[in-house]
C-alpha cells in the first residue's frame, strides 16, 4: 500500500460527474493529411454533439478561423472555446489530470511525446501547462513523465497501468518501480497499482492501458481479448487477462473481468492501426465508443451497454481518426466536478 499525502488527493473515476470535457480541434497535417482531415473533423463533430448533451465540451482552438470552422460543423451541443494553441489532438496525454482533495488540483505531468518519438509534438507539453493554469485550481507538478492514456482508475484507490509504458526507459529512466508507485499514490490516491504487461500492435505509445483494460465500476474491469491464436495481439492480451483475474482491488476483493473482443484487423499502408473498442470515453450521459466499419462493432456496443445500463452507448465511426494512431479516449480529457 502507498501512503497518501496530506492533501489526500484522489483522481475520480471517469464515470463520476464531469464539469466538462477538453478536446483539441484537429489540424496537424502530419497526423491527418488533407485527404483525411474532413472525415476526422466529422468524427469530432459527432463526438462533441454526443457529449454536449450532458456537459460542456471545452474546445481548444488556435485562432478565430478554427473557432468558426467548429461552429460550422457542430450543432446542438454545449461548447466553450479556448484560445490555447496546440500542435495535435491528444489532450488525454498532454493535458492535466484533475484530482479532488482540499480545493482540488490539476496535476501537470511532463509530456515528452511518448518517449521522445515526435520532436514537434513535445510543444504540446506547454499547451498542457496552459490548460492546467486556465482551470483556476492549484497546479501540482510531480516532475515525472506520464500520459493520461497510460493510467485508468476506479476512483477509490486502484489504478491500472502497463509495464511496457510506465517502466519504459524512454519515460523516467533510473526511477524504480516502487518510486513510480509512490508518486502515483501521492498525486492520484492510488493505493493499489495493478500492473498489466504490454499493449496492442500498432500502438506508438508503448502500451497505453486505455486500449486494453478499463474500469467501468469500482470492482469491474472490461478487458480486450483476442481469441485468434495466430493474431499478434493474442499472447499479450491473454497475459493481461490472466493478470487481471489474479489481481485484487484496494480492499483485497477479486475483480470482475468482462471481456470485449478486439475488432477485426484495421490496417493502413504503414501497417496495422491500434483499433480497439476499449478506447471509449465515459461522458455524463453517454459513452462514446469507437467503431471501425467491421462486423464486431455491434457486439462491442451491446457488451458495453451491459456494463453501462444507465448511459446511452453511441458508436462513432473512427476509421479516419485511428489513422492518427488513436481514437476517442485519446482525444478527450475529463474535467471532474471539483472539489
Amino acid at each position: 500500500m502507498v501512503r497518501r499525502t496530506a492533501q489526500n488527493y484522489r483522481m475520480p473515476a471517469e464515470w463520476e460527474p464531469h464539469e466538462g470535457t477538453w478536446i483539441s480541434w484537429p489540424k496537424d497535417p502530419d497526423t491527418f493529411p488533407a485527404q483525411i482531415l474532413p472525415a476526422v473533423e466529422r468524427t469530432f463533430a459527432r463526438m462533441v454533439e454526443a457529449l454536449g448533451k450532458g456537459e460542456v465540451v471545452h474546445v481548444l482552438v488556435n485562432d478565430s478561423k478554427a473557432e468558426a470552422r467548429v461552429k460550422s460543423l457542430v450543432r446542438n451541443a454545449s461548447v466553450s472555446f479556448h484560445l490555447i494553441k496546440t500542435v495535435d489532438v491528444w489532450v488525454r496525454d498532454y493535458g492535466p489530470t484533475y484530482v479532488k482533495g482540499g480545493e482540488g488540483a490539476a496535476i501537470k505531468w511532463i509530456f515528452n511525446a511518448w518517449g521522445n518519438k515526435y520532436e514537434d509534438l513535445k510543444r504540446d507539453d506547454r499547451a498542457g501547462e496552459e490548460i492546467a493554469l486556465s482551470s483556476g485550481l492549484a497546479v501540482v507538478r510531480p516532475g515525472m513523465v506520464l500520459e493520461g492514456g497510460s493510467i485508468d482508475v476506479n476512483g477509490v484507490g486502484s489504478l491500472l497501468t502497463t509495464e511496457q509504458c510506465l517502466l519504459n526507459p524512454n519515460r523516467n529512466p533510473g526511477i524504480a518501480k516502487k518510486k513510480l508507485e509512490e508518486v502515483l499514490g501521492a498525486n492520484l490516491g492510488a493505493r493499489n497499482i495493478i500492473w498489466l504487461g504490454a499493449g496492442i500492435e500498432g500502438d506508438d505509445t508503448d502500451g497505453h492501458v486505455d486500449d486494453i483494460a478499463r474500469f467501468v465500476s469500482p470492482r469491474t474491469v472490461v478487458a480486450a481479448s483476442e481469441p485468434e491464436r495466430s493474431d499478434s495481439n493474442h499472447g499479450a492480451l491473454k497475459d493481461n487477462l490472466r493478470r487481471l483475474e489474479e489481481s485484487r482491488d484496494q480492499d483485497g476483493r477479486q475483480l470482475e473481468v468482462f471481456e470485449i473482443p478486439m475488432p477485426e484487423r484495421v490496417a493502413a499502408s504503414g501497417g496495422r492501426l491500434p483499433a480497439s473498442y476499449l478506447n471509449f470515453y465515459i461522458g455524463n450521459k453517454v459513452v462514446v465508443v469507437p467503431t471501425f466499419g467491421v462486423g464486431s462493432d455491434r457486439l462491442a456496443i451491446e457488451r458495453l451497454q451491459e456494463v453501462f445500463p444507465d448511459r446511452e452507448i453511441i458508436g462513432i465511426d473512427c476509421r479516419a481518426l485511428v489513422y492518427g494512431l488513436g481514437t476517442l479516449h485519446c482525444v478527450t480529457q475529463q474535467i471532474p466536478v471539483v472539489p
